[in-house]
C-alpha cells in the first residue's frame, strides 16, 4: 500500500461524500447553514481522518483516527435519518445512501479491529 487513496475504505468514503452532496443540493434553501452544512461536513470528515491516521507516524495514532472517522460516520447515518424524516430526501434514497454507509461501517470497524490488535 502506497498511500491512503489505495485503501477501499478511503474510496469508498469518498464516493460517499460524492453521493452526499447530490443528495443534499436539493435540501431546502433554510437549511444551508443548518442540516444541509452538517451532513457534508461529517460526511467529509470520513474520508479525511482516514487520510490523516494513514499520515501518522504509528498505529496508535492511526487508530485514533480512525476512531473519529467511524464517528463521523455514526453522526453522518444519524442526520440522513433526521433529513429523511423530515422528507428532504426519498425512502429510496435514504436506503440506498444508508446501506453504503453501514457498509462502508463494517469495513472500518473490520479494518480498526486489524489495527487494535497491533497496539
Amino acid at each position: 500500500m502506497k498511500t491512503f487513496r489505495d485503501l477501499l475504505i478511503w474510496q469508498k468514503a469518498m464516493a460517499l461524500v460524492t453521493h452526499t452532496y447530490s443528495v443534499t443540493t436539493n435540501f431546502p434553501k433554510e437549511e444551508q447553514f443548518g442540516l444541509t452544512s452538517q451532513i457534508r461536513r461529517c460526511s467529509v470528515s470520513i474520508p479525511s481522518n482516514v487520510a490523516e491516521g494513514f499520515g501518522r507516524g504509528t498505529n496508535k495514532d492511526y487508530y485514533r483516527f480512525l476512531t473519529i472517522s467511524i464517528g463521523s460516520l455514526f453522526e453522518f447515518q444519524t442526520q440522513i435519518e433526521i433529513a429523511y424524516n423530515l422528507k428532504y430526501i426519498s425512502e429510496t434514497e435514504f436506503n440506498t445512501i444508508f446501506e453504503n454507509s453501514r457498509a462502508l461501517e463494517r469495513m472500518l470497524s473490520s479494518f480498526m479491529n486489524k489495527i487494535k490488535v497491533t497496539l
